[in-house]
């Protein structure tokens, strides 16, 4: 069942063969999106990190952006993307998660998100291999585009496959660049 989720990764020589000559393959993973991290001190967290690993903040969701449930940082570095989020009040199935998550292990990682070309095949390929699925895909939209996002559970963890194709904007909907301290 690990194979599942790798299966996304393989490329070039090394990609198995479809197993009938008239299917595609498996869907190609563009490359790891995020690691987003549940911690019960999103702003302090994000600061350390940006600190000690010389990260900076290009994205920023919470109150001020119209997301009453949690605060999230992005930081990047190159292509190595954090996600630090905490939650602020559980509101939603997603923000109970988050703060039992918290809760119940401490400070961590929650999610590795992945970039794919698309998120409909790429979920449904993770499916129908063994993978659980946990939200089928679905649009979110703002004034920068569409991303896609689904997800799914292997037993390496919960993964986020995250289709921006169609989003040039600063992380995802609900996200926008950091205002001025921030941090």
């Amino acid at each position: 069942m690990t194979d599942v989720f790798a299966d996304l990764f393989t490329t070039g020589p090394f990609a198995p063969p479809a197993a009938h000559p008239d299917e595609a393959g498996p869907p190609r993973a563009h490359r790891a999106d995020a690691v987003v991290l549940a911690v019960s001190d999103a702003r302090r967290t994000a600061r350390h990190y940006a600190t000690a690993l010389a990260l900076r903040c290009t994205a920023y969701s919470g109150p001020e952006t119209g997301n009453p449930e949690s605060l999230a940082y992005v930081l990047e570095a190159g292509d190595l993307r954090f996600v630090v989020t905490s939650v602020l009040q559980p509101l939603t199935e997603h923000g109970r998660l988050l703060a039992a998550r918290v809760a119940a292990h401490g400070d961590g990682v929650f999610d590795l998100a992945v970039e794919v070309p698309d998120a409909y095949a790429a979920y449904d390929y993770a499916v129908d291999r063994g993978a659980t699925p946990v939200t089928e895909p679905y649009e979110v939209e703002d004034r920068y585009g569409i991303a896609v996002i689904a997800v799914i559970a292997t037993p390496a963890g919960r993964h986020t496959l995250v289709d921006r194709t169609a989003y040039p904007g600063p992380y995802l909907p609900g996200f926008l660049p950091p205002p001025p301290g921030v941090l």
